[in-house]
């Protein structure tokens, strides 16, 4: 934003700019960041969007100079249907680092949460500074340049030449990182993201927070809960991270997506998936009509290691699915049971031996790789590098091959990926003076709290989640008996639990448990 439309914002109240302290709206005192006002208007004229509000406001970019610089936020809202019964505003967090709450909020308000929530809250999303429309943080000054710059970058890398080949390009994003963005990345740390949405908060007349954070979300709930204990209504956490695993200390430098058990995590629900297909079987699981599921999906591995397959697209277009490919392609169908039996088929079609030079794949195969996903405006790589600034990284950024083969001996497949998921930190040495760094022992939220956690979960494992209810003085957790990562359109059993726990604060016994809607490779409609 153009400095003098900032200050002729502050001057006459423009929408969504900052009131001045000393006017009744601002709610502020001498020394503090001054409360926006949020003028919320139309999110544009494509009918999917007309029941949606949206809005911009300026926040400090550093709390420490509460009245200096700014950065833009983007906001959205579903306002309460029933606006008489109206308890205040939900304030939800997608996941991440990195996750944009403006398309969080309006594609899947209307149907992850209930009818009763939707009545009785504006659901509200926003962007994370840094992220999506908020001031995101970019690596190279175009987007065209950014991709040829990611060209010829592996999932992970298996010979020596694609291991050259990451450090360079993880090397040459994290200094156009640097030389991009070094403003917003100084100030990028969930700490700063929670003193905006404490501001937000403010500015949209709650007392207290009433949230729902999946994911990255929990580390946020976790964050706002240490800097703003006594701030809190309500807080809903859904598939947790630990956020001592996730801080990092210099006693456990290992890389973030170890220190996060994903890759054992992964490794365990890989097991669920082979074991639910073979339970299925054939006219369920297509995997199962090779013989024992998890012997061909592992000799299907394999194999790939050496002899990667050329596939045709349904669309004509060409692509080489690598080992690498098809290891990242499968923990990321792991988050979504719905989508195992595509899964299954996909790894059916690449086991079966090729006839032919190159195979053709279905729409259901080619969507798992990714084909024909919709398109979104250009959001850089950078902005989901916020561990760079705030969580510890291992300082040794050459040696992430060898962390790697140690851990894929423990956890095949699964070890490698997430080795080397953040290596480009290695090369953005910034951190954010403001960030929060623990300890992270105990949290002094003074407000009951509902933890979840999804049995079988690849990103973010149950075995953290009672250790995470316990940082908090009053959290009853919640389990649900499935497989997944976090329990949206899952579990009808926990929807209500968490809307329950939402309107009237009343929770289910600590230690309580739902069941999944339907198993992974069920027939539709069952």
């Amino acid at each position: 934003m153009h400095p003098l439309v900032r200050r002729l914002g502050v001057v006459l109240g423009v929408a969504g700019l900052a009131v001045p302290v000393g006017s009744a709206a601002a709610g502020t005192t001498d020394r503090g960041p001054v409360v926006p006002v949020i003028a919320w208007g139309s999110c544009g004229a494509e009918p999917a969007l007309a029941k949606f509000q949206c809005a911009s406001v300026e926040v400090p970019t550093d709390y420490d100079q509460p009245r200096g610089a700014t950065t833009t936020i983007a906001l959205t809202r579903l306002p309460a249907s029933k606006p008489a019964e109206r308890i205040g505003t939900l304030f939800t967090n997608p996941g991440g680092p990195g996750g944009a709450g403006l398309p969080f909020v309006q594609q899947f308000a209307t149907t992850t949460y209930s009818a009763d929530v939707r009545a009785k809250f504006d659901i509200l999303g926003f962007d994370p500074r840094g992220v999506g429309k908020s001031d995101p943080v970019t690596c190279f000054p175009t987007a065209a340049e950014e991709a040829a710059a990611m060209t010829g970058l592996p999932q992970f890398p298996m010979t020596r030449d694609e291991i050259r080949q990451t450090n360079r390009i993880n090397a040459k994003l994290g200094l156009g990182c640097l030389k991009t963005s070094p403003d917003r990345l100084k100030h990028f740390s969930t700490a700063n993201v929670a003193r905006d949405m404490d501001l937000l908060r403010q500015a949209v007349g709650d007392k207290k927070l009433t949230y729902i954070g999946y994911s990255y979300g929990t580390y946020l709930g976790a964050t706002y809960a240490e800097l703003f204990p006594h701030n809190i209504r309500a807080l809903a956490l859904d598939g947790t991270w630990t956020p001592s695993s996730y801080a990092g200390s210099s006693a456990d430098s290992r890389p973030l997506g170890v220190r996060l058990g994903q890759a054992k995590a992964a490794s365990e629900v890989f097991a669920q998936f082979k074991a639910e297909c073979k339970q299925a079987g054939p006219s369920q699981c297509a995997l199962a009509a090779l013989g024992d599921p998890g012997t061909a999906a592992e000799q299907t591995l394999e194999r790939l290691k050496t002899h990667p397959v050329d596939v045709t697209l349904p669309d004509g277009s060409k692509l080489t699915i690598t080992y690498a490919l098809t290891v990242g392609m499968i923990f990321s169908q792991l988050y979504s049971p719905a989508a195992w039996p595509n899964l299954a088929l996909a790894l059916t079609d690449l086991a079966v031996p090729r006839r032919t030079a190159t195979k053709t794949l279905g729409k259901a195969s080619a969507t798992v790789f990714g084909w024909n996903q919709r398109e979104e405006d250009y959001a850089s790589l950078g902005t989901a590098l916020q561990p760079c600034v705030e969580a510890q990284q291992t300082g040794r950024p050459f040696a992430y091959q060898a962390m790697a083969d140690a851990a894929d001996k423990k956890y095949p497949h699964f070890g490698r990926l997430r080795t080397w998921t953040g290596q480009a930190c290695e090369f953005i040495p910034v951190r954010d003076t403001d960030a929060v760094r623990g300890p992270w022992t105990k949290l002094k939220a003074d407000a009951p709290v509902l933890v979840i956690g999804t049995r079988h979960d690849p990103a973010t494992p149950y075995a953290a989640t009672r250790p995470y209810a316990d940082l908090y003085p009053d959290a009853h957790l919640l389990t649900v008996n499935g497989w997944g990562h976090t329990t949206i359109g899952k579990s009808a059993c926990a929807d209500a639990a968490i809307t329950r726990y939402l309107v009237t604060l009343d929770r289910p016994a600590d230690g309580a448990s739902c069941a999944q809607n339907r198993r992974p490779f069920d027939p539709p409609g069952r």
